[in-house]
């Protein structure tokens, strides 16, 4: 699931990063499939948080909330792609991409 999470959000970046101008119709129809894919992506990844569950002896877990943020960013950049408010340069920020979250042991009870 995750990997498949992280292949759309390269897709969907990839996309975005490729032009310059949502010139065509094609192009803005392309964008709005991405914007509807986004969507199902954060209903999945929302899905897949509540279903999962916090093992005693994991070491890691999905940062869910991180993906949710980067997810937010792509959107924004679609968005502001498709109807920019100005010709301006976009935000050079990155998208974290590492969704791994060490998980610190249990202090054991006394």
């Amino acid at each position: 699931m995750p990997t498949t999470v992280f292949r759309c959000l390269l897709l969907s970046l990839a996309i975005v990063h490729g032009s310059s101008y949502a010139a065509s119709a094609h192009e803005q129809d392309q964008l709005s499939l991405i914007q509807r894919q986004l969507d199902t992506i954060e209903r999945l990844a929302t899905r897949a948080e509540g279903a999962s569950t916090a093992e005693p002896g994991d070491r890691y877990r999905f940062d869910y909330p991180r993906l949710s943020q980067d997810i937010q960013r792509i959107r924004q950049g679609v968005q502001g792609y498709l109807s920019p408010s100005r010709a301006q340069p976009r935000d050079p920020s990155e998208l974290v991409g590492e969704y791994r979250l060490d998980i610190p042991p249990a202090e054991p009870s006394p």
